[in-house]
C-alpha cells in the first residue's frame, strides 16, 4: 500500500490502484478467481446443473438481473430508484448508497451451505473525475472461493470519496437489518444468514444485500499521513508485524493544503479491537513544540483532540502508543487496521473529513488453532518508510495552541477518505 502523494491541481489523477491481494485479473468490471465462471439461468439451475458445487452470483436471469453485476450504487435519499451497475453520475455534496448482492446459487438449500463468507469494499482514496469501488465476495469452500464487480463513479470535476462511518449493513429475510463494521472497507466483514456467522445456505431464500453509504466531494483541504513503528525501533511503515504483548508506536501526520488559514482543527484515531490504548502516550509536535508536548487528556481515541489553527501549509505530527492483545484473535493471520481522521473547518470549507490508516499484522497459532482451524487470510501491505518529524512548518498559532478535548456533543464525524493515498 505504498503512498503516492499527487498534486491536488492535477486533472489527470489515477482512479484507483488496489492491493495486489485485491486486484481483479480479468479485463471486465466484474471477475472471479476462476478466470470467469460460467453463467447459468434459472432453468439450469432447476435442471440440477450445478449439482453440489457451491457457487455465488452466476444467474443470469436472476431477481436483479445478471447476478455477475453484483455490485451497483444509487442516490441514497431515491428510495427504491433502480440501481445503476457500471458506471453512475454524481455530485459535490451528495450521498449515494452502495449495493453489494449475495446469493448461495446452489438450489439445495440448507445441505450445500456456504462457509466463510466474508464481503469486501475497496474505496478509491485517489482524487479524478472517474473513482471506482470494488466489492469483493469471499467463500471457503465455494467454486470459485472469491468474485468481484465494480461501481465507477463519474464527474466533471475532480472528487474523492468518503465512506460513512457506521453505515455498513447487511439485509436478509432472517435477521432483516443488522450493522456490519468498518472492516467492510479494509479487511472485510463476515455475513451469515441468521446470525454473521460465514454461513448461507443455497438458494433464494438466504439471499442477503450488503450496503454501504459514500459521500462525494470537490473540495480538497488536508493531507493525513498515518504510519506505525514497533516501540523503540526506528523507522515509520504502513504495517509492521507484531505479536500479542508488544507496544507499537503510532504517528499521524496532518497538512493545511487550503490557502487560508484553519482553526480548531480536530484529530481522533480509532483503534482496533486487538490495540489498547497507553494512558499518557500523546504527543503533539508542530512549530510552537518542535520537541514534542505530552497531551495528559488521553482522548485521541475517544472523543479526539483540537490541535489548534495552521496557516496554509502548516503542518503537525502526533505520535502515540498501543498495546496489542488478544480479546478475539482469529487464528491465522490477523490484520489490526488503525484509523486517523481529520476534522477541518474554514470560511469556504465545512467540516471535511479525511482519514488514512495503518496496519499491525499478528499471527495466532498454537493447540487452540490446530484443534479447530479459523484461518483469516489478510493482505499485506508493503512497508514504505515516511519521515519523522524533523521538519515543522509555521503554524501561525502565536504563543499557545489549543489541546483541551472536544465534548461528546461536538461535530466530530468518524471515517472520512484522505487524497493522499493510493492502495
Amino acid at each position: 500500500m505504498n503512498k503516492i502523494y499527487k498534486s491536488i491541481l492535477s486533472a489527470g489523477a489515477a482512479s484507483i490502484v488496489l492491493s495486489a491481494s485485491l486486484a481483479p485479473t480479468a479485463v471486465f468490471a466484474w471477475g472471479d478467481s476462476a478466470n470467469g465462471r460460467p453463467s447459468y439461468t434459472i432453468a439450469d439451475i432447476d435442471d440440477g446443473k450445478l449439482g453440489d458445487t457451491i457457487t455465488f452470483n452466476s444467474i443470469s436471469d436472476s431477481k436483479i438481473g445478471n447476478e455477475k453485476n453484483f455490485v451497483g450504487a444509487r442516490l441514497a435519499s431515491a428510495t427504491g430508484a433502480t440501481w445503476s451497475a457500471d458506471t453512475i453520475d454524481v455530485k459535490d455534496g451528495e450521498t449515494y448508497l452502495v449495493r453489494l448482492y449475495v446469493h448461495n446459487n446452489n438450489p439445495k438449500g440448507t445441505e450445500r451451505i456456504a462457509e466463510g463468507v466474508k464481503a469486501t469494499f475497496s474505496v478509491s482514496t485517489a482524487v479524478s473525475k472517474e473513482l471506482t469501488i470494488v466489492g469483493y465476495l469471499d467463500s471457503s469452500n465455494a467454486t470459485p472461493n472469491r468474485y468481484w464487480d465494480e461501481i465507477t463513479f463519474r464527474s466533471k470535476d475532480n472528487i474523492y470519496l468518503e465512506y460513512v462511518d457506521g453505515s455498513a449493513e447487511y439485509t436478509n429475510a432472517a435477521m432483516g437489518t443488522v450493522k456490519l463494521p468498518n472492516e467492510l472497507i479494509t479487511s472485510g466483514a463476515t455475513l451469515g444468514y441468521d446470525k454473521l456467522d460465514g454461513k448461507i445456505p443455497g438458494c433464494y431464500a438466504y439471499d442477503g444485500v450488503v450496503t454501504m453509504k459514500i459521500k462525494v466531494h470537490t473540495s480538497v483541504a488536508a493531507k493525513l499521513s498515518k504510519t506505525v513503528r514497533i516501540k523503540g525501533t526506528k523507522g515509520w511503515n504502513e504495517s509492521v508485524d507484531a505479536k500479542v504483548g508488544d507496544e507499537v508506536e503510532y504517528q499521524i501526520e496532518y497538512v493545511n493544503l487550503l490557502s487560508e488559514k484553519v482553526n480548531d482543527v480536530m484529530i481522533r484515531d480509532i483503534l482496533p479491537t486487538n490495540v489498547e490504548y497507553v494512558k499518557d502516550s500523546t504527543y503533539l509536535y508542530n512549530s510552537n513544540y518542535q520537541s514534542g508536548v505530552l497531551l495528559k487528556e488521553n482522548t485521541l481515541t475517544t472523543t479526539g483532540i483540537n490541535i489548534g489553527s495552521y496557516n496554509t501549509n502548516g503542518n503537525a505530527y502526533i505520535r502515540f502508543t498501543g498495546k496489542v492483545v488478544d480479546k478475539s484473535l482469529a487464528c491465522g493471520s490477523n490484520q489490526l487496521v488503525n484509523w486517523a481522521n481529520v476534522t477541518v473547518s474554514s470560511s469556504s470549507s465545512k467540516n471535511l473529513v479525511y482519514k488514512d490508516d495503518a496496519s499491525v499484522m499478528v499471527s495466532k497459532d498454537g493447540e487452540v488453532c490446530e484443534e479447530k482451524p479459523t484461518p483469516t487470510p489478510t493482505p499485506t501491505p508493503t512497508p514504505t518508510p515516511t519521515p519523522t518529524p524533523e521538519k515543522i512548518v509555521e503554524t501561525g498559532m502565536g504563543e499557545t495552541v489549543a489541546i483541551s478535548a472536544v465534548g461528546a456533543g461536538s461535530a466530530v464525524t468518524l471515517l472520512g477518505y484522505v487524497i493522499s493515498k493510493r492502495k
